[in-house]
């Protein structure tokens, strides 16, 4: 079973939170964000490297050190102002048509190192140090993590019935067109009993925020470890989510691009991938994946087909039935030969988010030699694979629209 708590977040006015947010750190590069920051975003603070000309090094102390004084400046100047009492939130995203409600919450550190905030994914430790460094130095948690729960029809009645009233924000970010709703639950018997629900939720799953998760277990760990009279109830022993019913959630596709095949001619390649799949040329029209274990490649100007042959795979393991799992073994390893995926320079993945057409894009600049797109996971595999123990490949699950950074803001001392 979980643990969570209501916190007073940090937080924009309503006039200027579309002003302050920011997409996440980690889905534009420097140059993008530096193009994207305006005078109050969010970008100053977890992209703070910006703020030098010519842009300094993610991990240059003048660049932490700037991120401190660029939160302290923020709350100084009233950008950024903290709630007067503990409160949950309620945090509504639209994509194209589809709108997801989750509750931003604080997670407990033990659930993590219990098992019962489940991962999918291997963490890599110089991302988590990266991650650690900017939970230490600013004492906070900047950004959100993005976790799935069962989902619970008492917590959705509680939700809807604060989404009926006007939201605290509401307002569609111009770089992708996205919209973002949040409404404050402070009615204390809601607090309580939202509280005491997850208190009887099984588990979390980490959707999106391996590395930040991982860094703020560390950060709560070392903070124990400097308290003699640590009792578990302090603040830094949580850090904040935004929990969504997984139910709600879509995972789109996650694709890959590889920059060579390995010595073989195109029609060698091809011939090559008959021996386990079923190979059916298109032509020059975009092909999409129609189904679990159906692939679309495109290589030499045409999209191709690729179902895998029955006996290639197996439905009954939570591994073994992931197209990812398919696609590296059959091709990456068996005929590429590209070794550790997560180190090969030979390939590159692409989030689904760009479209099919990206794919065709880089491979027809000659970048790259073929494109492979995947049939997306679904929800259940996810969880599967995280209650069974299983990690998932590299790149696996993609997750729009993002969370949206600079809503709220979790502090480690009240």
């Amino acid at each position: 079973m979980v643990k969570v708590k209501p916190f007073a977040a940090i937080r924009p006015p309503k006039a200027i939170a579309k002003e302050v947010s920011a997409r996440p750190y980690d889905v534009m590069n420097s140059v993008e964000a530096k193009a994207e920051a305006g005078e109050m975003s969010l970008l100053h603070i977890t992209k703070p490297e910006i703020d030098f000309e010519p842009i300094a090094g993610e991990h240059e102390q003048r660049t932490y050190d700037k991120a401190v004084a660029n939160y302290k400046l923020w709350k100084e100047k009233g950008w950024l102002v903290k709630e007067e009492k503990e409160c949950y939130y309620v945090y509504a995203q639209t994509m194209e048509g589809r709108t997801q409600y989750g509750i931003i919450l604080c997670a407990h550190t033990d659930d993590y190192a219990t098992g019962a905030i489940k991962k999918h994914e291997l963490t890599r430790k110089e991302k988590e140090d990266d991650r650690m460094i900017h939970v230490r130095i600013q004492n906070a948690n900047i950004e959100p993590v993005f976790f799935a729960y069962p989902d619970n029809e008492e917590i959705d009645a509680i939700m809807f019935r604060y989404i009926s009233h006007v939201p605290e924000y509401d307002f569609v970010a111009d770089e992708d067109g996205f919209g973002h709703k949040l409404w404050v639950i402070d009615d204390d018997k809601d607090i309580a009993r939202i509280t005491e629900i997850f208190s009887t939720i099984p588990a979390f799953y980490v959707a999106d925020g391996h590395h930040r998760t991982a860094a703020a277990a560390r950060v709560g760990a070392e903070k124990k470890a400097q308290n003699p009279n640590h009792t578990g109830d302090e603040e830094y022993n949580y850090f904040m989510t935004v929990c969504f019913p997984d139910n709600q959630l879509k995972i789109i596709d996650y694709n890959r691009v590889v920059k060579d095949l390995n010595g073989l001619s195109e029609a060698e390649f091809i011939a090559k991938l008959g021996a386990d799949f079923d190979v059916k040329e298109i032509g020059a029209e975009i092909y999409k994946p129609c189904a679990l274990h159906n692939f679309a490649m495109y290589i030499g100007g045409k999209w191709y087909s690729l179902t895998a042959k029955p006996g290639t795979y197996n439905d009954n393991d939570p591994i073994g039935v992931l197209d990812v799992t398919i696609c590296s073994n059959l091709i990456f390893d068996k005929i590429l030969n590209l070794g550790d995926l997560r180190t090969s320079d030979r390939i590159d993945f692409v989030g689904g988010i760009r479209g099919l057409g990206e794919l065709k894009k880089r491979v027809d600049s000659g970048e790259m030699k073929a494109a492979f797109a995947l049939y997306p996971v679904s929800m259940q595999q996810l969880i599967n694979i995280a209650d069974s123990g299983n990690i998932m490949p590299p790149k696996t699950t993609w997750f729009e629209p993002k969370l949206r950074s600079g809503l709220a803001i979790h502090e480690l001392s009240k």
